[in-house]
């Protein structure tokens, strides 16, 4: 029971899952990520990447570049995530075609 606890609270909320979605595909920036979660306030995006670098399923990088760009990925333990995120993503798409209908 206390794994699945620590599992939930790692992945807790609304955004969490949709941004490791996102990550999944590529490396991308803050402004990017934005777009692809739609409906997330930069405060909060900004707040669930920090929960998600504290849980090492993100890894924050400063580019040398100017000025400097700042990049998020995904890392080896959040791709160890991707059968979850998977199942989800295709229980989603099973789940709103049933309750939508076709």
């Amino acid at each position: 029971m206390l794994s699945i606890r620590d599992a939930l609270e790692a992945v807790e909320g609304r955004w969490k899952l949709l941004i490791l979605f996102a990550l999944s595909e590529k490396p991308k920036r803050f402004k990017q990520l934005a777009k692809d979660v739609p409906g997330i306030t930069d405060k909060m995006l900004s707040k669930e990447l920090k929960s998600l670098e504290a849980n090492q399923l993100v890894v924050r990088e400063v580019l040398d570049t100017f000025p400097p760009t700042v990049q998020y990925s995904i890392t080896p333990h959040g791709l160890s995530l991707e059968k979850v995120l998977d199942e989800l993503h295709f229980w989603g798409l099973v789940h709103r075609k049933r309750i939508m209908g076709s």
